[in-house]
């Protein structure tokens, strides 16, 4: 039985460059489940992100020699992931522009010990469900840590918009979380 070599990212980069393909078919081995779960918070279905990712790893292969090796290798490829994401979902989706601010100020909070035993599986479960422009923001902005400006220019829509989403899809996600403990607990609310 012959073992496959194992080479660092560096030396797998190196040989990518030179147009290896066995040095990329191991470079996306290494990553695609990582970037798939990175496409899943964008995508609608399992398909959607599957061919997210494809285009993503087509794009990765293609800046590879724009990589510096400043920062860790595995955060440049997400963020092209994120800009790939997006790209194919306003390619395929429309965007709702959304304006008037809801405040949420009076409603219920949601109880601290329910959050702290939510399972991280059962949290991106209901950011799932959002709808598809509310999530993109929500994750573009809570998951992935970027500005109301930076989101408005990577989505096409204006900052007010990105406030306006995020805050709309915060008042779901806490009301989605409160029909959850209402469920398993039995509060009335």
């Amino acid at each position: 039985m012959l073992l496959k070599p194992t080479y660092t990212i560096e030396e797998l980069i190196t040989r990518c460059k030179a147009g290896e393909r066995k040095a990329q078919e191991q470079l996306y081995k290494q990553f695609a489940a990582k970037m798939l779960g990175v496409c899943m918070r964008y995508a609608t279905d399992r398909m959607e992100a599957e061919d997210m990712l494809q285009n993503g790893f087509i794009k990765v292969f293609k800046k590879l020699e724009d990589y510096r090796g400043d920062g860790s290798f595995e955060g440049w490829v997400r963020r092209i992931m994120v800009h790939s994401s997006i790209e194919y979902y306003r390619k395929h989706h429309k965007m709702v522009q959304m304006v008037d601010v809801t405040e949420m100020s009076n409603e219920p909070s949601v109880n601290p010990v329910v959050m702290a035993n939510m399972d991280v599986k059962d949290l991106m479960g209901i950011i799932q469900q959002l709808s598809p422009g509310y999530k993109m923001v929500f994750n573009l902005y809570a998951i992935e840590g970027y500005s109301h400006k930076e989101i408005a220019g990577m989505v096409g829509i204006t900052e007010g918009a990105s406030k306006s989403q995020l805050s709309r899809a915060r008042a779901i996600l806490k009301d989605m979380v409160l029909k959850m403990e209402d469920k398993k607990y039995g509060y009335a609310g």
